[in-house]
């Protein structure tokens, strides 16, 4: 299975890419991590957030890989603990489809875009930076896999 983060900023500080890659590292051969920055839209100069997100839109739906499952990310999405997700994964690793998840620029994501997704997930109900959710997401995807495998990273 190969799961892609795509996610919409570039230029992250030298922390965010330094955890995500910790996490990532961790994904064995049978499950690969994938993050894809999308370019954000440059804001002002007549650019309106409508706009911003219309462009951005674009650019996310060309970088869905083709057969995936899509889990976007949004703040009304279904609001999961750390082992329902683990039980979604087992769900989906079953299945044999790879994953999409998809992380939003700073006015968020289209209404298509959401409509189209397969699960809408929340992170979290907390407000945080962008470069932070890639990390977290990194970090919970590794921990479900750890709970299916048997792994002792995870405790209860």
């Amino acid at each position: 299975m190969k799961i892609t983060i795509l996610a919409v900023g570039t230029k992250m500080p030298r922390w965010v890419d330094e955890a995500y890659q910790d996490y990532a590292k961790r994904f064995g051969r049978d499950v690969t991590l994938e993050l894809k920055e999308i370019k954000p839209e440059k804001r002002g100069g007549g650019v309106t957030a409508e706009k911003g997100i219309a462009a951005e839109h674009a650019r996310l739906m060309a970088a869905i890989p083709p057969r995936s499952r899509l889990v976007v990310l949004d703040e009304r999405g279904r609001n999961w603990t750390t082992m329902q997700l683990a039980h979604a994964m087992k769900d989906w690793l079953a299945g044999g489809d790879d994953l999409c998840f998809v992380i939003g620029g700073a006015d968020g994501l289209s209404d298509e875009l959401k409509a189209r997704a397969d699960t809408l997930l929340q992170l979290s109900a907390l407000t945080m930076p962008h470069g932070m959710v890639r990390v977290l997401l990194a970090e919970q995807l590794y921990r479900a896999l750890s709970i299916l495998n048997n792994h002792p990273y995870h405790r209860e």
